[in-house]
């Protein structure tokens, strides 16, 4: 047979490493709209209350704070499902995934109804804030109303993360492009009180992002019932009392990745209170800069997300040298975005900074924050693409101690040194570094859990071939 049908090995892997690429864009750009679909709503919900009066934009900020570590800690709890729909998947152990999303649901109930408690206790902070009864009120009631979504909210990050383990990912998409539509629709509507509807000011976000939730799980829930895809592994084709060790596997996992974006979340909400501090263009410049970073990071969420189930599927199927394979691609590809993505900030920080504000206090410090966020590029986008490839291979915990050492023991105290230059501190600057003190803070806090996260997947690949 002539030379040119057994392609050179570096010609192979080339090929390899583009159909892996494809295969990765093709579960992540789906999970990518929907997610900027999600920022979306949460513009939608400012600029629309921002509209309204200035007072109604500060209580649902603090109470859409109190709601977003919620639900941002519930995504990661109930994240325990995709690695393990997607190692049956790749086992063709299709039987075996309703029990898992079953289980699954029986356990987003119970952590439901516990967050509903959570954030209704953690609203009890805004009465011992100086703040204004109108804001303090609205903040309350802002919780007290949303956290009804939240059982809604566990379920649907259930079967979000069994759809996208069986390779189905733009139904989240469509889901999520209609919610943003319905969530600015039902604002104009109770915001202002359109169409006879009574006028609720900001509390018409709360109604509206309890109305949207579960219009996602039951949209969710439609979906799956005519799409032919879920038919091998319909999970409610049977009726499963709650089982406790099945659910207590899905705990040991979820709750170390719940812990995780917890203290992820919360070790911003205290940078920006401390920030706070140094006035109004400290705060500014912080927000703005922290919004287009957050905006950037849904690529390399995204790209993680899919990553999870490739890597999931691989080591279901036994293919433990595919899967290792799968894991440094999509870390390979986060790592080219990166450095795009970090031009792209250190080039154009003042072009940016312009676009949010005419301030030009805050445009300045803004673009040297936005630098600064350009230098953590890779190591940000290399601890959440390596953590999700981590989890593929159902390693949770040891990634969780990474994250809350990269946070707690070095960004957070190393930002407060900087950032307040407190007498306590054996060495300190002359001068607080106020919001440039803590981003230096967080470059270094970033980098600690890439490197760790780097050896951590080494390890845990290598291991895996190892011991099969």
């Amino acid at each position: 047979m002539p030379e040119q049908f057994f392609p050179h090995p570096g010609v192979r892997r080339r090929q390899q490493v583009w159909g892996e690429l494809r295969a990765l864009w093709h579960l992540a750009w789906p999970i990518l709209i929907g997610q900027l679909a999600t920022v979306g709503m949460a513009v939608a919900d400012v600029a629309m209350t921002g509209h309204y009066s200035a007072a109604d934009l500060a209580g649902v900020s603090l109470g859409v704070s109190v709601w977003n570590m919620v639900i941002i800690t519930i995504m990661g709890i109930m994240m325990a499902v995709n690695p393990m729909v997607a190692h049956h998947v790749g086992a063709r152990e299709f039987d075996a995934v309703p029990h898992v999303v079953r289980q699954a649901l029986w356990k987003a109930l119970g952590v439901g109804v516990v967050a509903m408690a959570a954030a209704n206790l953690a609203a009890l902070v805004f009465q011992t804030m100086d703040i204004t009864p109108h804001i303090r009120d609205l903040a309350t009631r802002f919780v007290h109303i949303s956290s009804w979504a939240l059982p809604a909210f566990a379920c649907y990050r259930v079967l979000y993360g069994y759809s996208a383990s069986i390779n189905q990912t733009k139904p989240l998409m469509v889901i999520a492009l209609l919610a943003l539509v319905l969530n600015t629709a039902i604002n104009w509507l109770l915001i202002y009180g359109r169409a006879g509807l009574p006028e609720l000011g900001g509390l018409g976000c709360a109604w509206s992002t309890m109305l949207c939730v579960w219009f996602n799980l039951l949209a969710l829930l439609w979906w799956m019932h005519r799409a032919d895809a879920y038919r091998a592994t319909w999970p409610f084709a049977a009726w499963e009392p709650p089982e406790w060790p099945t659910i207590a596997h899905l705990l040991r996992l979820g709750l170390p990745i719940g812990l995780t974006y917890f203290a992820e979340t919360s070790a911003f909400g205290l940078i920006a209170l401390l920030i706070a501090k140094f006035g109004s263009t400290q705060a500014a410049a912080h927000q703005i800069a922290l919004n287009f970073a957050s905006l950037v990071f849904m690529v390399p969420l995204s790209l993680g997300l899919g990553l999870l189930t490739r890597v999931g599927q691989g080591l279901g199927a036994g293919l433990y040298r595919e899967a290792r394979f799968r894991a440094w691609t999509g870390v390979g590809a986060g790592m080219v975005f990166a450095v795009l993505s970090a031009s792209g900030m250190a080039l154009f920080n003042h072009q940016i900074a312009a676009m949010y504000t005419t301030d030009a206090a805050v445009i300045a410090l803004t673009a040297e924050l936005l630098f600064l966020a350009a230098l953590f590029q890779l190591s940000d986008t290399a601890q959440v693409v390596i953590s999700c490839a981590i989890r593929g291979y159902k390693v949770t915990r040891a990634p969780m101690a990474i994250h809350l050492t990269a946070f707690w023991v070095f960004s957070l105290p190393l930002g407060m040194v900087l950032g307040l230059a407190p007498d306590w501190a054996p060495w300190h600057p002359a001068e607080p570094m106020a919001a440039q003190g803590f981003w230096s803070a967080l470059v270094v806090g970033l980098t600690v859990a890439a490197t760790g996260l780097v050896w951590l997947l080494r390890r845990v690949a290598r291991d895996a071939i190892a011991a099969n």
